[in-house]
């Protein structure tokens, strides 16, 4: 009987880092991060030495200094003394203060659009298709500047309100002029903190019975009220701690209605002002971005398979339950992922609001601010620093959303 040997393994060469299979993809990811980080050392170099020529050097130190502007509209104490980091933090405010109630309206709006594009009523369907083909069709530059002169031009005067001309509505609660919306605003009482602690717990409540509701659906088939029983929630735990409140010591929670001013040059006194500019930024970027969420909800629902809504209505489900609990569950599967792109352009779209004047990060810090100080290297850096990471954070929290929503395979 004869032993047999292995044969003898080679050694190491230079030559495996780019023919053997087990080395390439590292030799390949590591060329390209010498590339890159050889490019930006490039970059940095060539941009300090052509500062140098031109007697500057990179310097942060100017958000420090005075920034000398007044912004029309503020969500913190600003004035005209406070330092350029300080007017850069009102508009990062601003700028996500408008993002906000631009995704919640836009995803409210497309949804809705998107659901009746797919109507059976023919006029439904294509008023909500010349909807989306009039808004996606045409640069939200422009119905930025339309919608503004709409809300600022179109609209009375305050002069008109004392003249009698145009009244408030909402039981003169509200008054909409070109100098924006103003609505009652609310005055803190004694025991607010303990009415806004009951609030969030009831939220927390009818989301829980939610959650609940779905979950005997789920596993018994059983269909248990949710709209009565999370209202009820929403609702009577805080009536109950505001009239306790409001017998004992006062109200926790009042409102200033605004009011036109008797004399003087006409004006509104009390309440809170909703500017124009920020009305039009608002409306143009969730009219605009609805269109196109829209279209990313109706191609998600045809994604489905057709069998699923004659199942459903098989069971006896009506049209709404069957959206609702069978369609749009798995149609966010489809539509969750370029939801996660149109949230980011409300995002960068809202830098255009200096087009109505809107008070936002792009017009302050990278607007006025570098304009008064000459540091456009050092703005445009930081700016763009800002819209990275509030990208980052949207893009990795819907991304843990779609995670969940997606499907699992056994």
């Amino acid at each position: 009987m004869t032993a047999t040997t292995e044969p003898p393994r080679a050694g190491f060469r230079l030559s495996l880092l780019i023919r053997d299979t087990r080395y390439r993809a590292i030799t390949i990811q590591v060329l390209a991060l010498a590339v890159t980080a050889a490019v930006l050392y490039w970059l940095g170099w060539n941009t300090t030495r052509n500062l140098a020529a031109m007697g500057k050097q990179i310097d942060f130190s100017f958000i420090w200094g005075r920034a000398g502007y007044d912004i029309s509209q503020t969500l913190i104490p600003y004035t005209a003394d406070s330092t350029h980091a300080r007017a850069a933090l009102v508009g990062v405010l601003n700028t996500l203060l408008v993002s906000a109630l631009a995704i919640v309206l836009a995803t409210v709006i497309g949804v809705f659009v998107g659901v009746l594009r797919l109507s059976n009523n023919w006029l439904v369907a294509r008023l909500m298709t010349v909807y989306v083909e009039v808004f996606r069709n045409v640069p939200l530059l422009l119905w930025i500047l339309l919608i503004g002169a709409i809300v600022i031009g179109a609209a009375p005067e305050p002069r008109a309100f004392r003249d009698g001309t145009a009244s408030m509505i909402l039981g003169s609660t509200v008054a909409v002029s070109n100098r924006g919306i103003f609505i009652p605003a609310p005055v803190i009482g004694p025991g607010a903190g303990w009415l806004a602690l009951v609030v969030v717990l009831s939220i927390a409540a009818a989301l829980l019975w939610r959650w609940r509701a779905r979950r005997i659906l789920y596993t018994s088939g059983r269909m248990v009220p949710v709209l009565w029983p999370a209202l009820a929630l929403l609702v009577l735990p805080g009536l109950a701690v505001w009239a306790g409140f409001t017998l004992a010591e006062g109200e926790p929670l009042a409102f200033d209605v605004p009011a036109i001013a008797e004399t003087g040059i006409p004006r509104f006194v009390g309440g809170m002002q909703l500017r124009g500019s920020l009305l039009a930024l608002w409306l143009a970027l969730s009219l605009y971005t609805a269109s196109h969420i829209a279209e990313n909800v109706r191609g998600g629902i045809l994604a489905i398979s057709r069998g699923q809504t004659e199942a459903a209505h098989a069971l006896g489900l009506r049209s709404g339950r069957t959206m609702q609990l069978v369609i749009l569950p798995q149609a966010l599967r489809v539509i969750v992922p370029p939801l996660i792109s149109q949230y980011l352009n409300i995002i960068k779209n809202s830098s255009l609001g200096l087009a109505v004047g809107y008070m936002d990060l792009r017009s302050t810090l990278g607007g006025i601010t570098i304009n008064q100080t000459g540091r456009e290297l050092e703005g445009m850096l930081l700016l763009g620093l800002f819209y990275l990471v509030i990208s980052l954070i949207i893009s990795g929290g819907m991304n843990l959303y779609n995670n969940h929503v997606r499907l699992r395979e056994r």
